[in-house]
């Protein structure tokens, strides 16, 4: 079942078209991947769904039915560029944006002292803003983004500026609040963290949808015939024991168990490249080699922009 649906959107700019006939279909308790190259129209399509600009054409659901202004409650949103007010006190500010969001005072200080511990951050609740580090206000926007525990989350870009031990914490969040019953539109053009994170996703290009699914079926989709081998036998490369349509795409042979990486041609299958090397080798590891989302990503953005030459 979908807790979010886009319908044709088209959004103009005077002549530019951010979005063109644009569908998607988030379904619920899932990460939803929004990527594409910049001016893909992500943005734009984000700024929509929080209802900051209208579509020209198209509809927008939500649980089914028509997004509405009073639904901004059921929504939280981060956005690339942050915008919290350098001059307030953290937890005064965090405060003022969770009342916002409909929490009484007594709660909204209960649940934020939970997430400033959490976070590690609670000696900095009487700090102003602009002496944190960008890290740490990101901290404090990601928590007043999730504090009234909406059925929508948006992170755009949620890691930028996080070093690794950060991003790392942050990526578990995500995951929790995805357990917990969240459902979350997750815009990044980090594809690892798309590998890590969305169980869907869907592509624009040049202000056009232009592949959505589940990861792991758009992975089986694209799979190019290519498997990994570890090996041990024979000191030198593979290369004279496999028929010249086998195309060897990368080969380490310093280590006592070598490894090599093959695509071999369609119609070929896995049981005849182990056939042809059996009697010269021992094999201890096979495996396809799916392709990353981030080979994915480029292939469909080039394709399409072939295709629109």
């Amino acid at each position: 079942m979908s807790l979010f649906e886009a319908k044709n959107v088209t959004k103009q700019f005077g002549d530019f078209k951010a979005l063109d006939n644009v569908s998607i279909s988030v379904p619920e308790k899932c990460i939803y991947g929004l990527l594409g190259p910049n001016g893909a129209g992500k943005t734009t399509l984000i700024r929509i769904i929080n209802q900051i600009t209208g579509p020209d054409t198209g509809e927008l659901l939500l649980n089914g039915k028509k997004l509405m202004p009073a639904d901004v409650v059921n929504i939280g949103y981060l956005p690339e560029e942050r915008g919290l007010y350098k001059k307030m006190k953290v937890g005064e500010q965090a405060l003022y944006l969770a009342q916002l969001k409909g929490l009484s005072r007594m709660e909204a200080t209960r649940r934020l002292k939970w997430w400033f511990e959490r976070f590690d951050i609670m000696s900095w609740w009487n700090r102003k803003v602009e002496e944190l580090s960008k890290g740490m206000q990101q901290k404090v926007q990601f928590v007043v983004t999730v504090i009234h525990e909406p059925e929508l989350l948006i992170f755009d870009e949620p890691f930028s500026g996080f070093d690794p031990i950060n991003v790392n914490i942050l990526k578990e969040e995500i995951l929790k609040l995805r357990e917990k019953g969240a459902t979350i539109i997750f815009s990044t053009h980090n594809m690892a963290s798309v590998e890590e994170l969305c169980d869907h996703i869907a592509l624009l290009n040049r202000s056009e949808k232009i592949l959505e699914g589940r990861v792991t079926d758009i992975k089986s989709t694209y799979r190019n015939n290519a498997y990994i081998i570890h090996y041990d036998g024979m000191e030198s490369s593979l290369r004279p024991l496999l028929h010249p349509s086998y195309q060897i795409l990368e080969e380490n042979l310093e280590e006592k168990l070598k490894t090599v990486h093959i695509r071999i041609p369609k119609g070929t299958g896995p049981n005849d490249l182990i056939n042809d090397l059996l009697p010269h080798i021992t094999i201890h590891g096979f495996s396809e080699m799916l392709p990353t989302m981030n080979e994915i990503f480029i292939s469909k953005v080039n394709e399409f922009s072939t295709m629109s030459r």
